[in-house]
């Protein structure tokens, strides 16, 4: 078979005149009808037998072509032979190659960009699921699952009636598989009832094998809970600025006004007045004074340079600024076990951040009650800085919060005590500009400790 066609045929020819001419010689003794038939007769033969010759190796040639077109996307088809190139195949045999390498190319393109793909959706911290017009999963990554509470991956066709119980997320996805119009909505799953998202669904053409397009969905979970938190952060604080000043501009106005229409010759309730005014006048600079550290600690500007802070020196002046408050309030301010260690940051604020604390921690405290503060070093290199008071402590609901702007676990005793709304916020953002933490434990009836964690400096505290 590996013989060129041409010389194949060649030699087929040759051979069946031979056999012609030596048919002739032995019938020299016939008629010459018997010739002639003998003549027509050997020369059928032959052709059939030259046609079949040239068949096999035709259909030969093409089942070679056959194997390595089928084989050219096969792992081991890259080695696949295609027959002897002959005149007669041989453009076909190099258009074969050239196809052969492009569509090779093409397909470990599309399957390189197919896994990139495949990365990308599935580390996206967005939630991406596909689903076909019967709604079977076509792809779900991993963040989606999380929103549905899923603890194992989705399967590629799996039904999503199984996985999703939310009727809400449900009638989304056969909304648009019914009207084939993208839809944007807020969900929030009963799987987790603190997160919300924002839902983006819209058609998604498929194709299953063998079957014509038909219509899925491709929808989109962005997770807008901390938007919404900060959205309702600020319309509270816009609320409570524009609310929180009017207590004591009122009560400004109201005896000065007192005072205007006569009360100044009143020699009894007259200063009485004025030590009122002169009371919610502080209260107000306060709230402005609060207002604007809390500015200055959000835009990030840095006055100075941070440099090294004793906490030792931060606690005793915290403990210094407080005393007297403590005194008129009874409450009996404890010193505890403060090692000294050096943190990184400017003195003014950590100082601020504890008298924010230790304030707390003697106003919201009962008579004859305790305010302590300790400090040292950890065992993995950090600096903590603990307050601790016996006062009424703070309920579970009210904890996530208190970091808040204006937010109060109990409003009037808060106005009551002078108590701007600002001191947890003021702490939260020193302490975190200094690459520290802050948390909270409390207890109803028993008390709160707040524990602040610091990272501690680089420089030696006897250098």
């Amino acid at each position: 078979m590996g013989t060129p066609i041409r010389l194949r045929l060649f030699l087929s020819c040759f051979l069946l005149i031979a056999i012609i001419l030596f048919a002739l010689d032995l019938s020299g003794s016939q008629s010459r009808l018997n010739r002639t038939i003998l003549e027509l007769t050997l020369c059928l033969v032959g052709s059939v037998i030259l046609t079949w010759i040239f068949a096999r190796a035709i259909d030969w040639r093409i089942q070679r072509l056959k194997s390595f077109a089928e084989h050219v996307l096969d792992a081991d088809g890259v080695d696949e032979p295609l027959p002897e190139e002959g005149e007669e195949t041989v453009l076909l045999n190099q258009s074969l190659r050239r196809m052969a390498s492009r569509i090779r190319e093409l397909v470990e393109r599309l399957s390189l960009e197919s896994a990139r793909r495949d990365v990308i959706l599935k580390s996206m911290a967005e939630g991406v699921l596909a689903v076909d017009h019967q709604m079977r999963v076509l792809f779900c990554n991993q963040a989606l699952s999380d929103a549905l509470g899923l603890k194992h991956p989705v399967e590629e066709n799996t039904p999503l009636l199984g996985l999703a119980r939310d009727p809400r997320f449900l009638n989304l996805i056969s909304g648009v598989l019914a009207t084939g119009e993208s839809v944007k909505s807020k969900l929030q799953f009963t799987a987790d009832d603190a997160k919300i998202f924002e839902a983006y669904t819209a058609p998604l053409e498929v194709r299953s094998a063998g079957a014509p397009m038909d219509r899925g969905a491709l929808v989109i979970l962005h997770d807008i809970t901390g938007l919404e938190r900060l959205e309702r952060i600020r319309r509270d604080f816009v609320a409570n600025v524009s609310h929180e000043p009017r207590t004591p501009l009122a009560a400004i106005h109201g005896y000065a006004e007192t005072l205007l229409d006569g009360a100044l010759t009143d020699t009894e309730n007259n200063r009485r007045f004025i030590e009122i005014i002169q009371a919610h006048a502080v209260r107000l600079n306060n709230i402005a004074s609060d207002l604007l550290t809390l500015s200055d600690l959000e835009s990030g500007r840095r006055d100075v340079e941070p440099g090294p802070i004793s906490v030792e020196e931060a606690v005793n002046t915290a403990l210094l600024t407080v005393e007297p408050e403590a005194r008129i309030r009874d409450v009996h301010l404890v010193r505890g076990s403060v090692r000294d260690a050096l943190i990184t940051g400017h003195s003014l604020r950590l100082e601020q951040a504890l008298v924010n604390l230790l304030n707390n921690a003697v106003k919201f405290n009962k008579p004859g009650g305790e305010a302590r503060i300790d400090a040292g070093a950890m065992s993995d290199g950090r600096v903590f800085i603990t307050v601790s008071d016996t006062g009424s402590g703070i309920p579970s609901d009210d904890l996530p919060r208190i970091f808040e702007r204006f937010y109060r676990v109990d409003r009037a005793r808060s106005r009551e005590v002078g108590g701007t709304g600002l001191g947890l916020s003021i702490v939260k953002h020193v302490v975190e500009r200094m690459d520290g933490a802050i948390k909270v434990e409390s207890r109803l009836g028993k008390g709160s400790t707040f524990t602040i964690t610091l990272p501690a400096a680089e420089i030696p505290l006897h250098a």
